[in-house]
């Protein structure tokens, strides 16, 4: 018994409480982690359905253009005066703001001018309803709008340095502010007339965007 006794005295054990504690820490920190884990999934969900709808919503906000690009001349200096093309909102697009630029700086849309010497931003640029539209100055489903660049007249410290004359090339780029950029490329044919239709000029010989 003696020796039983001094088998045991020394012996020491771990009690159902030290136990519980130990199981309540792994799962207190397991708990944790799922957490963070979890939200961190969470996050980035949200932020691609975020990214998702912002793509849909500048896919829906697209301009387009309806019709041709006309241009008109100066018959006496034979130069380029003015540029004239249509705009529409896509099917089902969200409206856009097409505040023209008077020179006032409250225009959403930019308009930027290109040419073999020249790159112009943000020139002034005036607009027209034409068809059935309410007359503001958002571009909605089913409208159209008559946009007119008066190169004689690009906005204040804004001039080309070479009149556009014949056979020269020329960009047009509008920007709304959703939605993608219309980029217009055309070369002038090489008769100048009052009236152009560049589409046609482009289609003998010219390049279009």
């Amino acid at each position: 018994m003696k020796t039983f006794h001094n088998f045991l005295k020394d012996q020491k054990g771990m009690t159902g409480l030290e136990t519980a504690i130990i199981l309540i820490a792994f799962v207190t920190v397991a708990a944790v982690f799922g957490y963070a884990i979890l939200s961190a999934g969470l996050f980035s969900a949200e932020r691609g359905k975020e990214t998702i709808y912002a793509g849909l919503n500048e896919a829906r906000s697209n301009l387009e253009l309806s019709g041709s690009i006309i241009g008109l001349a100066d018959n006496t200096s034979a130069k380029l005066e003015k540029v004239k093309f249509t705009v529409k909102n896509a099917i089902a697009g969200t409206p856009i703001d097409m505040t023209a630029n008077d020179g006032s700086g409250t225009n959403k849309c930019v308009i930027s001018l290109t040419s073999a010497n020249d790159y112009l931003n943000n020139v002034k640029w005036t607009k027209r309803a034409t068809g059935d539209a309410d007359y503001d100055n958002l571009l909605e489903t089913g409208e159209q709008f008559e946009i007119t660049v008066d190169l004689t007249d690009l906005g204040t410290g804004l001039s080309l340095t070479h009149d556009l004359a014949a056979n020269d090339k020329f960009s047009l780029q509008v920007k709304p502010s959703v939605g993608a950029s219309i980029t217009i490329e055309r070369t002038l044919p090489p008769a100048i007339d009052p009236v152009m239709d560049l589409d046609v000029m482009t289609a003998h010989g010219g390049t279009g965007g």
